[in-house]
């Protein structure tokens, strides 16, 4: 009796054990089911940032939008600590790390990409009145370096053999590292050539700064993080890229922030 019972308390186990694991959910059936997918981002011109009303917009503001309309679901943008990103997706307390996300192999041992969709560079950044003072890598020997902690600037300085050398800060944001330059406490930012190009002009706060066009670092492409065990969203979205690239709805978002050259599809 003592046998037949332990064999059906252990049939009942593996039975429940079973169960369990084909009730669990796929991304794809977990963002449906919440009727929302939330993405991690930072704040930065031309991908996301404030409007002059206070309304979130910006290239991947409204890319992401597009996207989660044909897959029938809420965007929900997310400002994250951007050193934090990897655990934020693990945990699930986002969904997708979608905010110029730099494609690199460390990255793919944590977290599966999207079809790469903006080619970019990282730039360094100086004060005009630092002109013929900075005029390439050679040059910067000793100078204060800043980037965004986590970003693909800190690593371009930290592969240079000259940069690497000299001091450097890490920026909470790509903004505080511009603000640092403007202010005369670093001399040499590094980000994002999309986000410079957007950002240092005549008529904006930063007219006081210069991209370095001489210097050319570490060549990129932008794609969306998710899960690696996410294969099912990751198609679905990959297939909805497809979708916007052939309709001429990416092309035209892109026009929208002159991004039209950084495409990756051309």
């Amino acid at each position: 009796m003592k046998k037949k019972i332990a064999f059906l308390l252990t049939a009942v186990l593996c039975l429940s054990a079973f169960a369990g694991c084909g009730s669990k959910k796929t991304d794809l059936e977990y963002i449906k089911d919440n009727g929302k997918m939330i993405m991690g981002i930072t704040l930065y011109e031309p991908m996301n940032y404030y409007d002059e009303n206070g309304e979130l917009t910006g290239f991947e503001t409204e890319f992401a939008k597009a996207v989660c309309e044909k897959l029938g679901v809420e965007p929900k943008f997310q400002v994250i600590d951007w050193k934090q990103k990897e655990t934020e997706l693990k945990s699930k307390a986002i969904d997708c790390i979608w905010n110029g996300l730099t494609v690199s192999e460390d990255r793919k041992e944590n977290m599966a990409f999207s079809t790469a969709y903006v080619s970019n560079r990282q730039v360094a950044i100086i004060r005009k009145a630092d002109a013929e003072k900075y005029t390439n890598a050679e040059s910067m020997a000793g100078a204060k370096m800043i980037a965004e902690s986590g970003s693909a600037g800190e690593t371009a300085i930290q592969a240079d053999a000259t940069l690497s050398k000299n001091d450097y800060i890490p920026a909470a944001a790509q903004k505080d590292a511009l603000l640092e330059i403007k202010a005369g406490t670093s001399d040499v930012a590094v980000l994002d050539y999309i986000m410079a190009k957007a950002v240092i002009k005549d008529d904006t706060d930063y007219k006081d700064l210069m991209i370095v066009e001489e210097i050319q670092l570490t060549p990129e492409e932008y794609a969306i993080g998710f899960r690696l065990e996410d294969k099912e969203l990751l198609a679905e979205v990959n297939k909805i890229i497809d979708e916007l690239v052939e309709d001429g709805t990416l092309a035209e978002i892109a026009a929208r922030y002159d991004m039209s050259e950084n495409l990756a599809f051309k």
